[in-house]
């Protein structure tokens, strides 16, 4: 018995070692999201875990920041190996509009599109955009990309996102639903299928106010990037009829010196995962090599580890 328990003990010791070791030989990546509550945490916590378990060399950890904005500098910093950023930061970055262009910033994949909307209580009067100028409305976190889509959006439509609207500015995202609940705002700014700020103002009874033909269309032609976007009935718990808006893919962005063969085994673990992904998150369905290719604009915006492994499916 004695020589049985020594036999169980060591082979706990060397267990425990064995699972040390495999845990030290992970690479660790740091992965930049945005402030808590919102979209990003949201989605950035679950691909670090599913990338995690994916590939078992990688260590993705996940960090809150205070969104795309501030992400772009931290990663051209090296202070985060990658970063979601919302479509429109990181093509400003790409561009050098508002700042100097920037060489240091690559896409490992497209996540998903970040559409523009507004939420509402179930009893307010407004039905369209327009019903909510003048008004009292959350549009976000300063850094946020949805906070600067809103800015496109208005500025497109002849409004000023500040002087139009009586605008109030978050620390965080996810304080946006509790103001509209409790009525301390007319409406929350946001998009993106399975936002939380939205599911929880949906939950409750509220609902999504999006954008006339004539608006997406003078959007479109003043910013065609920022593409017409039907969001179907059933995004989100209530919401009986589809919402016409706009928006564009936000991505995932990698620093530009991150190691080519790690970048490879990120793409390869992502593309792996995506199916968990999609299981877990409405928005993960849109996590795909072929949405990457063609939300780039550049294929030289597009790091080339993950180049390597879109080759790979063909689509390079």
């Amino acid at each position: 018995m004695k020589r049985l328990m020594v036999f169980m003990g060591l082979a706990l010791v060397c267990g425990s070692m064995m699972n040390y070791s495999q845990a030290a030989e992970r690479t660790p990546i740091i992965l930049g999201t945005a402030t808590p509550g919102g979209g990003f945490e949201l989605y950035g916590n679950v691909l670090a875990e599913i990338v995690n378990d994916a590939d078992a060399s990688l260590n993705v950890i996940a960090r809150n920041t205070r969104g795309s904005r501030q992400n772009i500098p931290l990663l051209e910093q090296g202070t985060l190996d990658m970063a979601l950023v919302a479509s429109l930061p990181a093509r400003e970055a790409f561009e050098g509009i508002n700042r100097p262009g920037s060489t240091s910033l690559k896409i490992i994949t497209a996540i998903y599109p970040t559409f523009g909307a507004f939420a509402v209580k179930g009893d307010s009067p407004a039905r369209m955009f327009n019903d909510l100028v003048g008004q009292k409305v959350a549009w976000g976190t300063k850094s946020s990309g949805l906070t600067l889509l809103g800015q496109y959006v208005t500025d497109a439509l002849g409004l000023d996102r500040d002087k139009d609207f009586d605008a109030i500015y978050l620390e965080r995202a996810g304080q946006g639903a509790p103001m509209v609940l409790k009525g301390e705002v007319a409406a929350q700014w946001g998009g993106g299928v399975g936002w939380p700020n939205f599911t929880k103002i949906m939950q409750a009874g509220g609902r999504l106010v999006g954008m006339s033909d004539d608006q997406t269309q003078k959007i479109n032609a003043k910013y065609p990037f920022l593409q017409p976007l039907i969001i179907p009935a059933g995004s989100y718990p209530g919401q009986a009829e589809p919402l016409k808006t706009v928006g564009s893919f936000s991505f995932l962005l990698a620093r530009a010196d991150l190691p080519e063969e790690l970048v490879y085994r990120l793409s390869k673990a992502i593309h792996k995962g995506q199916p968990e992904l999609a299981k877990r998150l409405t928005q993960g369905r849109d996590t795909l090599p072929e949405n990457t290719w063609n939300a780039a604009g550049d294929p030289n915006r597009i790091h080339p580890g993950a180049r390597r492994y879109l080759a790979e499916l063909g689509l390079d």
